[in-house]
């Protein structure tokens, strides 16, 4: 009969998760994890996999997060403006629980090029995100809040690499009037 497990699997991942959002992939050791996850090694090799494993893992819970704030903070009633504004304002909220930046974003530019299976699962995310946006646009198009000649599909990839560079900018710079001003013109494109 195998062992009762002492911990919830959610907590500890979600403990990995932050380690990784705030030291990275390649600068978080197996001993980090043990250490921040309060968990034994063996523990996490039986219940997670390898370190790699447990990265693939973290970058879902991330993203279920982040799908779990956007949908409770970005709502039908909105008119499509209101949506995007709300949507991109998330990026640069700033508290003391959570690192600057996306780990999404991160993750792009850390290890995008070195792993296929990391690659693949930034790709993946990004386009979940660019299809949200394209949804959000046909809905707006539908209530009439945007001009019926306009390219959606290009709108939603324009709006996408907005969101993107927004999530970048936040890890280099503190100033929220520059950054809300960016949010403005980039929005100013919906008509």
């Amino acid at each position: 009969m195998g062992r009762v497990k002492e911990f919830d699997e959610q907590i500890v991942l979600e403990k990995a998760m932050q380690l990784f959002w705030e030291k990275g992939y390649e600068k978080t050791s197996m001993q980090d994890l043990v250490d921040y996850m309060g968990i034994h090694r063996r523990s996490i090799y039986d219940t997670f996999g390898d370190k790699h494993e447990l990265f693939l893992k973290s970058l879902d819970c991330y993203e279920r997060r982040l799908n779990g704030i956007i949908n409770q903070q970005v709502t039908q009633k909105m008119t499509i403006h209101e949506q995007l504004e709300t949507l991109f304002l998330i990026t640069l909220s700033v508290n003391d629980e959570n690192p600057k930046g996306c780990l999404i974003v991160n993750t792009a530019t850390e290890l995008s090029l070195l792993d296929r299976a990391i690659e693949n699962k930034v790709q993946e995310i990004f386009k979940k995100s660019e299809m949200y946006l394209y949804q959000l646009l046909i809905e707006a198009e539908a209530k009439g809040e945007l001009a019926r000649n306009q390219q959606l599909p290009e709108l939603a990839s324009y709006l996408h690499n907005a969101w993107v560079g927004l999530r970048v900018l936040v890890k280099t710079t503190n100033d929220q009037a520059k950054l809300q001003s960016i949010v403005k013109t980039t929005l100013s494109i919906i008509k």
